[in-house]
């Protein structure tokens, strides 16, 4: 996956983009090979959720075995049906919180929950709650024999100061806010199924995956290309690529465990707000423009994610590839999916 600073505008389109980062390695090919059972993702046409489609079809067919992928979401835009089918998989459409549907959805051994809400969460709070805890016990529920990689989040975190190396798995959570009381409330969920019925289940806590179309950096390079002020009240944040989220996904499926196993998911940096917006001011040939005022207390979200690096080895893209991609994208005027992260909220609103 890795690429040089000349190759950092490679990319024509959003095709090519997503080719790219849905190339499986050898490591998940090698999965493919020897993991028992067909594949349903859940929740599947969100953000991340077609890459890992995309990337878990490729896998099968590059380990030439004869495995399902499901793709299950309620599919309120077509588009994204019409391209997992083409892909291979098979689609289902399906609202996770009608349970009786879920009890129809066909078995698959292995399972893929990324369903969950978060922006929009003030004003419904109740739609927030169903869907983070009611979703996860109906899936529970059905997939009781399945092993289960539950997407979760760092949020489910107290706010750690940036020389402390982030919050790891053996931190208690403290979640700020509603949204992430329902994010530790879909991992409890999860895990009182996993004792109860002895379900493996990994607890994948992201934050944050960067696609070129979305995420903290792409956040922080169109403040910059356009000269608007970068917040710096929150100073540092974490970040990896999503080619190396979604393998991760995939290979965690043989870390599913009950009780449940937590997982931290992102890049080995605690990455500075400030040398970052520099960093696209370079590339820009701009001087970046800044607000607020860098803390050394606790102020957002960071985790350490030494326990999955010494599990997967270190991202494949580099925080420099990815600060090189994100800029070659904006300047070729690249799509934007139009969905700012708020990684500088501090008060757990969004």
């Amino acid at each position: 996956m890795n690429l040089t600073s000349e190759s950092s505008q490679r990319f024509k389109n959003e095709a090519d983009l997503e080719d790219f980062m849905s190339t499986p390695s050898e490591r998940v090919i090698r999965l493919m090979k020897k993991l028992d059972g067909d594949i349903a993702i859940l929740g599947i046409a969100g953000k991340v959720g077609m890459t890992l489609g995309m990337m878990a079809m490729r896998a099968i067919k590059a380990a030439g075995v004869d495995k399902k992928v499901y793709g299950i979401s309620r599919f309120s835009d077509a588009t994204s049906r019409s391209k997992l089918d083409a892909l291979g998989l098979e689609t289902i459409a399906c609202d996770l919180l009608d349970g009786a549907a879920v009890n129809k959805l066909p078995y698959a051994k292995n399972v893929i929950f990324m369903a969950g809400r978060k922006f929009g969460t003030v004003g419904a709070q109740d739609l927030t709650w169903a869907t983070n805890a009611v979703t996860p016990a109906n899936v529970a529920k059905r997939f009781a024999a399945s092993s289960i990689v539950a997407y979760s989040t760092g949020c489910v975190y107290d706010f750690a100061p940036p020389f402390s190396g982030g919050s790891t798995e053996k931190d208690d959570p403290k979640p700020v806010g509603e949204y992430a009381q329902s994010a530790l409330g879909r991992e409890r969920i999860f895990e009182y199924y996993s004792r109860m019925a002895g379900t493996p289940i990994c607890l994948f806590r992201l934050n944050y995956a960067i696609d070129l179309r979305y995420g903290v950096l792409y956040d922080i390079a169109a403040k910059v290309f356009v000269g608007e002020p970068v917040d710096l009240s929150v100073g540092s944040f974490n970040c990896i690529w999503q080619g190396d989220v979604i393998e991760r996904t995939l290979l965690s499926l043989e870390l599913c465990s009950s009780p449940p196993t937590a997982i931290n998911i992102t890049g080995p940096e605690t990455v500075s707000v400030r040398w970052a917006a520099e960093e696209f001011g370079l590339r820009f040939g701009r001087k970046p423009n800044f607000s607020g005022v860098e803390r050394g207390e606790a102020s957002g979200y960071l985790s350490n994610a030494a326990k999955s690096i010494g599990i997967f080895g270190y991202p494949a893209v580099s925080l420099p590839e990815m600060v090189d991609m994100v800029a070659g994208w904006i300047m070729a005027g690249g799509a934007s999916l139009g969905k700012p992260t708020h990684f500088e909220s501090t008060n757990g609103k969004y």
